[in-house]
């Protein structure tokens, strides 16, 4: 077995005093049998991909006494975990699909100003998915979609406080408010769509006007005219050195972690009988798909009906910033969350579209640049970090979470969109209780990965 092994130039020193092995040696040329490692629990499961969702997953299985072997092909906490925005979001109950998004969509496109981006190669690819996603762009599927959203984020930071309870990890969580900013209270208003909707979601939110935003931060006098304050809400201050612990914790605690890329799943019958790695097979009683936007390369095997595309994040980091706010915040007008961490300031945000191959692009880094220095042109620090990973976006805005229609022991949790941070422990949380068939008071309709869309 491989040792785990992270990409230095994007952790933190920080971070890098998580690193961890895993205990036990592998034969990279024998079929394993995680069944043969104990008899001490009542089963063996494989969870693939460790990010939030996986390393949730693996957790809630192992407090529940089973045997767990996560497996990754880079490591925990290596794409889309680790470059978030770092904000427990349970009020993100709108999607990004709203009405009027089929309109103002291709002024977007041709603005360098606006925070949505396409690899034109890459169209003709895209063209099949963006007829799916456009098509939930009206009220009616908001108000499904919105159902489904806050069922899975309402309790973020608990569900959170609870995944983390007892491990190193808890340090890094914070209850935080949410704040959005707004130009002026027009801007606001024009925006009521989505407000309208939070509210019937149970989101607690306060309006602000500039002098309160003032008062609540000094580090947003000045910056906006308008506001929202939304309550109940928290943020991972170091969303890497999080998960990482998370991770150790779960070595720690007996788990396994392997670095190995999953190339199948070996199907008979309905049912999966091992994962195929480059030179071995693994086997287990149940096995959890959760490798975020890779995890669509299986669909079609898996019976997966749901189309899903690789939606490319940016951010950038300011290292030592003279400025720390209060409270994540919505930039509304640039569409891109600022949050203070641990020793820096992150600027996420952008939309693209251009597949899981090529290389980050240069526009959406000098947009966010550019963003930052308009509305913080006080603000110094030591250096920038440039970060590009992928989120799973799944055409209806909806996680898929449930077993797979192909195999009765393929269990799936992945296509989180913008809200894996936020959602992934209540989803490793239920992918553990279906993964061993124990009793599950919810649900999972919305989430099908057969539903229709």
């Amino acid at each position: 077995m491989q040792p785990i092994k992270f990409d230095e130039s994007k952790l933190t020193d920080e971070t890098m005093t998580a690193v961890i092995s895993a205990s036990a040696e592998v034969s990279e040329d024998d079929t394993y049998d995680v069944n043969e490692e104990t008899n001490k629990t009542t089963k063996n499961i494989i969870v693939i991909g460790a990010g939030i969702v996986g390393i949730s997953t693996a957790l809630w299985l192992q407090r529940d006494g089973h045997s767990v072997t996560l497996i990754d092909k880079k490591g925990p906490a290596a794409g889309a975990s680790f470059g978030n925005a770092g904000v427990l979001a349970s009020g993100a109950v709108v999607p990004v699909t709203v009405p009027g998004l089929l309109r103002k969509a291709p002024k977007m496109l041709f603005s360098p100003n606006q925070p949505l981006f396409l690899k034109w190669s890459y169209l003709p690819k895209l063209i099949p998915f963006l007829r799916k996603y456009i098509k939930h762009a009206n009220a009616v599927s908001v108000e499904k979609i919105s159902h489904g959203l806050s069922q899975l984020l309402h309790d973020a930071p608990d569900q959170h406080f609870a995944l983390a309870n007892g491990t190193e990890a808890e340090k890094y969580i914070d209850l935080a408010d949410y704040m959005y900013g707004y130009k002026d209270e027009a801007a606001f208003l024009s925006d009521h769509f989505g407000w309208d909707v939070r509210k019937r979601r149970g989101v607690n939110f306060v309006k602000m006007n500039a002098e309160s935003l003032g008062n609540y931060d000094l580090n947003l006098k000045g910056r906006f005219g308008y506001g929202i304050q939304c309550k109940n809400h928290g943020r991972i201050k170091d969303p890497g050195a999080y998960i990482l612990n998370l991770s150790k914790h779960f070595v720690a605690k007996g788990g396994t972690i392997l670095i190995k890329d999953v190339t199948d799943f070996e199907i008979e019958d309905g049912h999966c009988k091992s994962v195929i790695t480059l030179k071995e097979k693994l086997i287990a009683d149940s096995y959890v798909l959760t490798a975020g936007a890779w995890s669509g390369t299986w669909a079609a095997a898996l019976g997966v009906k749901v189309p899903m595309e690789a939606e490319r994040g940016y951010h950038i980091e300011f290292i030592n910033p003279s400025i720390t706010l209060r409270s994540p915040l919505m930039v509304v007008g640039g569409k891109f969350v600022v949050n203070s961490m641990n020793g820096r300031m992150r600027c996420a945000g952008v939309i693209e579209f251009g597949g899981l191959d090529s290389p980050p692009a240069k526009a959406p880094f000098k947009l966010l640049k550019k963003q930052m220095a308009e509305l913080f042109p006080d603000l110094t620090y030591d250096s920038i970090d440039e970060w590009m990973g992928h989120r799973p976006a799944t055409a209806d805005s909806l996680p898929i979470i449930g077993v797979s229609p192909n195999a009765d022991n393929i269990f799936m949790g992945y296509g989180h969109h913008h809200i894996g941070l936020s959602g992934g422990p209540k989803t490793g949380r239920w992918l553990a209780k279906l993964a061993t068939g124990a009793p599950l008071n919810v649900d999972l309709s919305a989430y099908a990965a057969d539903r229709q869309i």
